[in-house]
């Protein structure tokens, strides 16, 4: 299991010196990727759900004025 491996290595770092902005920003972008991960397959597995989410989103727009 290669994500665990990440955490082994990356755990004992940020007690040693502070987190880097690109160790940041790779650790967001990994998070994003695994929540679009998951929202797609919310999606796949609930499509009534969506497409009332997708209707309750398109009722917001047409009654959003500018």
């Amino acid at each position: 299991m290669p994500d665990g491996a990440e955490h082994k290595r990356e755990g004992p770092d940020p007690q040693d010196a502070p987190e880097t902005d690109a160790q940041r920003r790779r650790r967001r972008a990994q998070f994003l990727r695994e929540l679009h991960e998951a929202k797609a397959l919310r999606d796949r597995v609930q499509p009534r759900r969506v497409k009332a989410a997708r209707m309750r989103q398109a009722m917001r727009m047409r009654t959003f004025r500018w």
